[in-house]
């Protein structure tokens, strides 16, 4: 077949791809709307799972690449939907080939690109900025980059035969954005570089948006560099698509307000502390107040054992606990906008941070060892063992926590003061 008929119908099965992306958009706004009236979950872990497992046995050799596709348009949906829905009362039109075609006109990624960096405080001009993937995201950051005077601009992809754990001649990058989808859920806490190579590195953006803080961006924060996810740059594109289908301009301020409700609405908080210290009652306390969905680690860790926590370190002893609990903690960090308890030995495995921190907050809470509960806790028998353990997890509750909260006096304070910090820091 000529190559220009190769095209042609290339041409013609995007053209209709284009069309069923965007009349499952309107689905999935439709199922949001529904499943609210229902008072069910917005979110069903269970059937992305299910999606992606049909996908990619259906896929053959190309089985990796259409899991990466729907993989990301499951992201994209669950995000965009909310955020069509913050910004407009209907949003169904914001959908339309029409809206989108416009919106390329005008440039609205590569505003959305500016938009994202002016809230970072992030400065690109005269700076050596090193692109990661090749795909469409990419070139709009290309051209946002070299309007913005960027000194260099180099795009790096695996089809053009890149090594990203290489950098080589790049090494001198000073802005590295990620375009790929390397870490996105439901494959989170993958890593795409180690920033430890790129010693002149002063800023980095990753376009994913799904956990809110990739493994790139924790080790960015973990360096001191500044940093900032995806979802401004896919907010602000909806408030572009919202103007072009109302004919209204949307304020920047609705804009940023926009960006704070998803970002309150899809953080989780996350409750750490000595055995006894209140945690699960405390983080139901929250939940029932919030409408959250509340996830008691140690009861995960009983229903995967089939048996309890005194019965598995008598059995199986505490090595094969820590394992089952480093699996369940993974998998709770995954989930958005729920409250979670863990155990009081969480902070154990150092490997449990970044699960939690990916999309939640951390909070370390504090009693007084003589009002701690000891019965049914393996660990935790008595005062004397209550005093070690304090000591011993002491330097790494503070590590795990975003912030501390004194438990000495109620419950429900405990709780207020809890959802008043969260709401007042989520953004950060």
């Amino acid at each position: 077949m000529e190559l220009e008929k190769i095209r042609e119908e290339i041409d013609g099965i995007d053209e209709k791809l284009c069309g069923l992306f965007l009349r499952r958009m309107e689905l999935g706004k439709e199922a949001m709307l529904e499943k609210k009236r229902l008072g069910r979950p917005l979110v069903d872990e269970e059937r992305e799972q299910r999606i992606l497992e049909s996908v990619s046995e259906r896929s053959g050799s190309v089985s990796a690449y259409a899991r990466s596709l729907f993989r990301e348009m499951i992201s994209l949906s669950r995000f965009y939907q909310r955020a069509c829905s913050l910004l407009s009362e209907n949003c169904g039109s914001l959908f339309s080939p029409e809206v989108h075609g416009r919106l390329r006109e005008i440039g609205a990624g590569e505003e959305a690109f500016i938009y994202t960096l002016s809230l970072a405080g992030i400065n690109i001009r005269e700076k050596k900025v090193l692109i990661l993937g090749g795909g469409a995201a990419s070139l709009t950051v290309k051209a946002a980059a070299e309007r913005l005077g960027a000194s260099r601009v180099t795009v790096l992809s695996r089809s053009g035969g890149a090594d990203y754990g290489r950098p080589g001649a790049f090494a001198d990058s000073g802005i590295i954005v990620n375009t790929t989808s390397v870490g996105m859920y439901p494959d989170n806490l993958n890593s795409i570089i180690d920033l430890g190579y790129y010693k002149e590195c002063s800023g980095v953006i990753d376009l994913i948006y799904n956990p809110r803080r990739t493994v790139l961006l924790m080790d960015a924060q973990k360096r001191g560099i500044t940093c900032i996810d995806g979802l401004p740059m896919l907010v602000f594109q909806a408030a572009r698509a919202e103007e072009l289908a109302s004919g209204k301009a949307v304020a920047e301020s609705r804009i940023a307000e926009t960006i704070g409700r998803l970002r309150e609405e899809s953080g989780n908080i996350v409750v750490i502390g000595m055995p006894g210290s209140g945690k699960s009652s405390v983080a139901e306390m929250i939940c029932a107040k919030m409408r959250r969905p509340f996830i008691n680690i140690d009861s995960e860790i009983v229903k995967t054992a089939g048996k309890t926590i005194p019965e598995i370190f008598a059995q199986d002893g505490e090595a094969v606990f820590r394992d089952i609990e480093r699996s369940e903690t993974a998998k709770a960090g995954r989930l958005t906008g729920a409250v979670i308890a863990t155990g009081g030995g969480v902070v154990k495995d150092l490997r449990n941070y970044a699960p939690l921190h990916q999309n939640g907050r951390i909070y370390y809470l504090r009693r007084n060892l003589v009002e701690l509960e000891t019965e049914g806790r393996p660990l935790s028998k008595n005062f004397e063992t209550l005093v070690r353990l304090q000591e011993e997890r002491e330097p790494l509750y503070r590590f795990f926590a975003d912030a501390e909260i004194q438990n000495d006096l109620s419950l429900e304070k405990a709780a207020k003061r809890i959802m008043e910090e969260y709401r007042e820091n989520i953004c950060y």
